[in-house]
């Protein structure tokens, strides 16, 4: 019974921003949870071509490689066009491709806000409208389609130096709120991830600089950043049937930080 609330057989997935990070992650932890094939996105054609090659030899090939900036629409209408080419269905859709922008106040610049409001806000609107009819293709009451937003704890709280890209995963999170809203009657379900700390790329500026990271440590209720199988078990849940009841939520998955800031 637990290995069937959890499974992914014969579901077809999409992870946008897939060949490193929390999207690889999650790509990784769909396909172990017996997905019958995940896409990945990603700008730099080589890390997503070895990501998905990586994943292909771990599960038998079932992940595949789509190259392309998706932060204009153009290129987000051509990825959606791509995967109607090859698939009569998508069940499971997760918007994780996102960027940041550090700067102080005084010398924040307008192309920073733009960049990351296009992608971070911009481009999971629009690739889901653009997938909602392949959401809906297989989607039921009983057996609803999933599509997974990645926010952030910088949406919910006050955070400096941040100043685009926490305002861009609030609005991930209102949008979450929307959608789920206005697709619950063609059986999707929209929820949102807010993840904390987590071991990437774009955080290691501060796992790099060991007094900062210590002080973030020893803040965290549990002491600890955050890890494959902890993404991956929020992601798996709302992406099977042990998620089908919930929609419309944002879930944090942060070692406690939103309990203390």
């Amino acid at each position: 019974m637990i290995e069937q609330l959890f499974s992914l057989a014969d579901k077809v997935c999409l992870v946008t921003g897939g060949s490193r990070g929390l999207g690889f992650y999650m790509a990784r932890g769909f396909l172990a949870a017996g997905a019958k094939r995940v896409y990945i996105t990603a700008r730099k054609a080589e890390e997503c071509e070895q990501a998905a090659q990586q994943l292909s030899d771990e599960f038998e090939g079932q992940c595949i490689s789509l190259v392309g900036d998706i932060s204009a629409l153009g290129a987000i209408q051509q990825l959606a066009l791509n995967i109607k080419e090859r698939e009569s269905a998508l069940h499971v859709l997760v918007n994780n491709a996102g960027t940041g922008w550090l700067q102080p106040l005084d010398s924040f610049p307008e192309k920073g806000w733009d960049r990351v409001m296009d992608l971070n806000v911009k481009t999971p609107f629009f690739l889901t409208r653009e997938l909602v009819s392949l959401l809906a293709a297989d989607a039921s009451t009983d057996d609803t389609s999933s599509v997974i937003n990645i926010g952030s704890v910088s949406g919910i709280c006050g955070v400096t130096d941040t100043f685009s890209y926490a305002p861009s995963k609030a609005a991930v999170h209102q949008m979450t709120r929307n959608l789920a809203a206005e697709l619950s009657d063609q059986h999707i379900r929209v929820n949102a991830i807010a993840p904390g700390r987590f071991h990437t790329k774009m955080t290691e500026y501060a796992s790099s600089d060991e007094a900062q990271y210590q002080k973030e440590i020893d803040a965290m209720p549990l002491h600890r950043w955050g890890n494959e199988n902890d993404i991956n078990g929020v992601a798996i849940m709302l992406a099977s049937r042990a998620g089908a009841f919930i929609t419309g939520q944002v879930i944090p998955v942060d070692g406690g930080t939103t309990i203390v800031r």
